[in-house]
């Protein structure tokens, strides 16, 4: 099965410092592309210097992770001069923050090409500096609740569990995280890649929610592990974070929950968030609070584009794992997923 790892790179010239090397001392049997966003720190210039042998894909702009994936597989996907060099058949879309370790590739494409409907995976995600815990973005898999908020395997809100082996059964899950995130790429082309107008941030739940409506499979695959640095290019206590979060979690409940109870579900999640919003400003971080507005603005303007977008993907697919992932840890103190 033919392999393309592919980094998406913005301003990231230290992280790749850090984590070239391994990527392609371990990873000998893929192809190795950096998608580079337009960035401006003389990433690329280092990268030409240091690693010829990497394939580079120069966009203009930043263009998010979204648009930024989409642009460099369509460009990827254009027929080679040489003709030795045939499509790939299998993305594995790398966060520029991720640390790969030796053995960590061939558990993945062994299990694309033994299961013809596996169309979405991602490995166990562990956090480089505490290497026995599960890491915030994906651990090992992620689900929804009925109102849209994620949480995962070893990952409840912010309650992060150490691997014991306790999730060691390539479960399927209801989405792969985007920090590694692996695709059949005959798959991905089908529905038309990332939702480019998400930008970034829970566009991988968008994608594996419409990889699964047309019957695909999406799996965490325990037997490789990789290590995630985190808020390697947004960090998690940027208000910026927030607004592309709250946003783009909405929207694609609009996009994607058949049916008129998204009615119901959009109603509770405005009163949600508007709590998220008290809790943000009693935490002293009212840049949190006003981005929670911003984003609720953003969907009122998004919305004509995003129901014309239902009417196209809008499934009964069933999405929600429980009811709601607040209820159980803050009112029921369920702090683990075993425990939901």
């Amino acid at each position: 099965m033919k392999t393309a790892i592919i980094v998406l790179n913005y301003n990231g010239l230290a992280l790749m410092q850090e984590f070239m090397a391994p990527l392609l001392r371990c990873s000998p049997q893929a192809d190795i592309v950096v998608a580079d966003n337009g960035s401006t720190d003389h990433s690329l210039e280092w990268l030409r210097q240091h690693y010829p042998e990497v394939q580079i894909i120069a966009l203009e702009e930043n263009l998010g992770y979204a648009g930024g994936y989409n642009k460099a597989i369509s460009l990827l996907r254009q027929p080679s001069k040489s003709q030795n060099n045939p499509r790939h058949d299998l993305y594995v879309l790398l966060n520029n923050d991720i640390k790969v370790v030796q053995g960590w590739l061939d558990p993945i494409i062994q299990a694309f090409e033994q299961e013809k409907e596996l169309v979405a995976a991602q490995p166990k995600i562990k956090d480089l500096n505490k290497t026995q815990y599960f890491e915030y973005a994906g651990a090992a898999g992620g689900y929804l609740d009925t109102f849209g908020y994620p949480f995962c395997r070893g990952r409840v809100l912010n309650v992060l569990e150490q691997d014991h082996g306790q999730y060691d059964d390539n479960q399927e899950i209801f989405w792969a995280s985007g920090a590694c995130l692996c695709l059949r790429a005959e798959a991905f082309e089908r529905v038309g890649g990332f939702d480019s107008d998400l930008f970034a941030h829970q566009e991988e739940i968008d994608l594996c929610w419409r990889l699964q409506s047309i019957g695909g499979r999406v799996r965490c695959l325990t037997q490789s592990s990789v290590y995630h640095k985190g808020g390697g290019t947004l960090s998690s206590a940027h208000p910026r974070k927030s607004f592309l979060n709250f946003r783009n979690s909405l929207l694609v409940l609009i996009k994607n929950v058949a049916g008129p109870r998204i009615v119901f579900i959009i109603l509770v999640r405005l009163i949600l968030d508007g709590l998220s919003g008290i809790v943000f400003i009693f935490q002293g971080r009212p840049k949190h609070t006003w981005a929670i507005i911003k984003a609720h603005f953003s969907v009122y303007r998004l919305l004509p584009i995003y129901l014309k977008k239902r009417k196209i993907w809008a499934n009964r697919l069933k999405y929600a794992r429980i009811s709601s992932i607040l209820y159980a840890r803050f009112f029921k103190n369920r702090r683990y997923f075993s425990q939901l």
